[in-house]
């Protein structure tokens, strides 16, 4: 019976932390995921017109408020964001707020935030971008890729 107690303790301890451990590892998957958000961000707004895909699949899909189909392919992503950012304008500032990831597996994560950011136009005047947004990241041969996301814009009926 002893033998038992000491055998269910045992596994108990190595029970809990191994939970720990998993909690702390997803903890590490979203800051990473939310770093590469960022990044991309910071990427865009120092380059813009040049597209910011280095950690894009190729076979990315998106939806965004610009386009009224989704977009196929990282390439075309790329053709499309350059033809776009070539009004002379950028982005100012911009914030993640609500953040949310769900890792999955350890190898899939889904980011959600609201995004609030500021644009300067080429006249020097702003505008605000505000949006819903949700980015999925799968883990591929080790390295973290974004394959889709959906950029929903804010409508008056999101704000009542």
């Amino acid at each position: 019976m002893k033998k038992f107690i000491i055998l269910a303790v045992a596994l108990a301890f190595i029970s809990a932390l191994s939970v720990s451990t998993f909690a702390q590892s997803d903890k590490e998957i979203a800051d990473a995921v939310i770093k590469m958000a960022k990044g991309q961000w910071a990427e865009e707004n120092a380059n813009p017109g040049q597209a910011s895909s280095a950690a894009v699949a190729d076979d990315y899909t998106e939806f965004n408020r610009d386009f009224p189909t989704r977009i196929d392919g990282k390439a075309m992503a790329d053709r499309l964001y350059e033809a776009l950012s070539n009004d002379g304008s950028k982005s100012a500032a911009s914030e993640m707020t609500n953040v949310k990831v769900q890792v999955y597996n350890g190898d899939t994560a889904i980011l959600t935030y609201n995004y609030l950011g500021v644009t300067k136009l080429a006249d020097g005047t702003t505008e605000p971008s505000l949006a819903k947004s949700t980015r999925v990241y799968v883990k591929v041969g080790g390295t973290w890729k974004l394959v889709h996301a959906n950029f929903a814009p804010v409508t008056l009926r999101d704000q009542d």
